[in-house]
């Protein structure tokens, strides 16, 4: 009996170490998995808190958890609102990341941990004048909506909304006629875009093409470049995700896209780095890394820190009356120009409108003429997207051009689409832009085309 009890306090001891073992392991080494579902549940939170003002717990459980790995839904997050500091770890204590709050940037992903260097990169930028509550919209906020009834019934049909729908915003010949928001959102609350915003990265850069800052057939476009194959990519190959570089957009586990948000503070160097995987202008690879790489080369053309900050909300939100956009940065101070513009879906709308009119806001040409049509020409390396990061073919219909047009959408439809359900539909021929933002993952088949068909033809003049 006792040679039985002292093999189970053995047995017991074992259990113990290999716990006290496996815990420290985790806590001083934990796997990259854990440090980007860490960093992923930090940078959400905080944006969300910080931004859009909702609260943190509800952002963990609804936005963090309920759509994503399992692993996250061992995350647990601590806010220091006074701080501007959002931390996260598996079971709150291992393998923690860092988000930081930074005058009217957003928030930033700390993967070394250095808020202290992360809060140097901050540039206060003057808030943007109020727009005028009681004027018509784009100039005001107020909506006239239509008493269309066929317009009301489509986008009261929870089948055509999609499964979490958050805001829905339907503008026909410059006005918006039709809306309708979530539970729990409003005209008010900004919104996570994800990839729509390689589309406004676009438009910076067209900015400053109109400046002369910047040329689309400019080349040796990063130092390192100049040694090797790379000096061959040009900015236009770049825009039309035809660099021929290596990057892995898998949302998986940790892929390349994953690693650059969450685990890496220059994200930008680290696409940078990548090395040639394709022949240059010929293969289409949609990558992320692409569109940072972006935004370091048009800050670079602006030149000083401080005015390149500033010149998303001086060159191009203030004009457009897009008060609520926030485009946030990495550590580095680098916009995440694949990833991290947070609008109201109003001001997603006037972005839309923006498009739809060519580049023109107030009758000034905001971006060079005939840039807009350009950005929506078939990139040369794809049948399904855009030479200026828009999509030509919608959501799941990539695998078969000319599905768009097949459903019921006009030729001339184009798309912004970004992670999990959020796209704006352009169609210059029907004057007509459609916004759906929501939490709908990909995984749940939803597809906006039959709603946006049936609206086209409801508004059909």
């Amino acid at each position: 009996m006792r040679a039985v009890v002292k093999f189970i306090k053995w047995l017991l001891g074992l259990v113990v170490l290999a716990v006290v073992g496996l815990f420290a392991w985790l806590y001083f080494a934990p796997p990259e998995l854990i440090r980007v579902g860490s960093g992923y549940s930090a940078k959400i939170v905080c944006s969300n808190v910080f931004i859009a003002g909702r609260d943190p717990n509800e952002v963990l459980a609804i936005d963090v958890q309920a759509p994503g790995h399992p692993l996250l839904r061992l995350m647990k997050v601590s806010v220091d609102k006074e701080r501007g500091l959002v931390s996260a770890g598996l079971f709150g204590v291992l393998g923690k990341s860092v988000a930081v709050a930074r005058d009217g940037l957003g928030c930033a992903s700390v993967p070394n941990g250095d808020t202290g260097r992360a809060r140097q990169t901050s540039v206060h930028v003057e808030p943007l004048a109020v727009t005028v509550q009681d004027a018509l919209w784009p100039e005001g906020e107020r909506v006239d909506a239509s008493q269309n009834p066929q317009v009301s019934k489509i986008i009261d049909d929870a089948a055509m909304a999609g499964t979490g729908m958050r805001a829905l915003v339907v503008v026909k010949n410059g006005h918006i006629v039709a809306e309708r928001f979530g539970d729990g959102f409003s005209a008010k609350t900004p919104l996570l875009g994800w990839s729509m915003t390689k589309t406004v990265n676009v438009a910076i850069v067209g900015t400053l093409v109109k400046d002369g800052k910047m040329a689309l057939d400019s080349k040796d476009l990063f130092a390192p470049w100049k040694a090797d194959g790379r000096a061959a990519i040009s900015l236009a190959d770049m825009m039309a995700m035809s660099s021929g570089l290596e990057f892995n957009e898998d949302y998986g586990d940790v892929a390349d896209v994953t690693r650059m948000l969450y685990l890496e503070p220059d994200m930008a160097g680290f696409g940078e780095a990548k090395p040639l995987a394709g022949e240059v202008g010929k293969v289409f690879s949609y990558s992320s890394g692409t569109a940072v790489m972006l935004s370091r080369l048009w800050q670079d053309a602006v030149g000083e820190k401080a005015k390149a900050l500033a010149w998303p909300r001086t060159t191009l939100f203030g004009p457009l009356g897009m008060h609520s956009a926030v485009l946030e940065t990495d550590e580095q101070g680098t916009f995440v120009g694949s990833s991290y513009l947070y609008a109201t879906a109003h001001d997603w709308a006037r972005f839309g409108q923006f498009l739809l009119q060519g580049g023109v806001w107030n009758g000034a040409q905001i971006l060079p003429a005939g840039f807009v049509d350009w950005m929506r020409e078939p990139a040369p390396a794809s049948k399904v997207y855009g030479k200026g990061q828009v999509w030509i073919e919608g959501p799941g219909d990539e695998e078969s051009p000319g599905a768009g047009a097949a459903a019921g959408l006009p030729k001339d439809t184009y798309w912004m689409e970004g992670h999990d359900g959020q796209t704006v539909a352009i169609i210059p021929s029907e004057q007509l832009v459609v916004v759906r933002l929501g939490l709908t993952p990909a995984k749940l088949g939803y597809r906006p085309q039959a709603m946006v068909a049936a609206l086209v033809k409801a508004l059909h003049q």
